[in-house]
């Protein structure tokens, strides 16, 4: 036997289970909505603002994701009802 042969029977396996699950699970897929052209449109206005209104980089990183994930709610939700409702819950 030589020296490769050993180390190959010495060799720890791999957990299956590992492996299976990984194939199995599938994950989920969100069913969001798609911003409008419109909102997009207002939505880097309100960031243009929001940057020149001295936001540091991680608050307006932060700022834009909650206002996206409110906007994706309702497609008639305008820029302006989104910054209200996160101003109001955030106080």
């Amino acid at each position: 036997m030589s020296s490769d042969d050993q180390y190959d029977a010495v060799s720890e396996p791999q957990p299956a289970s590992s492996k299976s699950t990984a194939q199995t699970v599938e994950k989920k897929k969100r069913e969001g909505k798609k911003m409008t052209d419109k909102q997009k449109a207002d939505l880097t206005k309100h960031m243009d603002k929001m940057k020149k209104g001295g936001m540091s980089l991680t608050e307006q990183r932060s700022h834009r994701m909650k206002m996206m994930a409110q906007l994706r709610k309702d497609e008639k939700m305008t820029v302006n009802k989104a910054h209200k409702s996160l101003n109001s819950v955030a106080k």
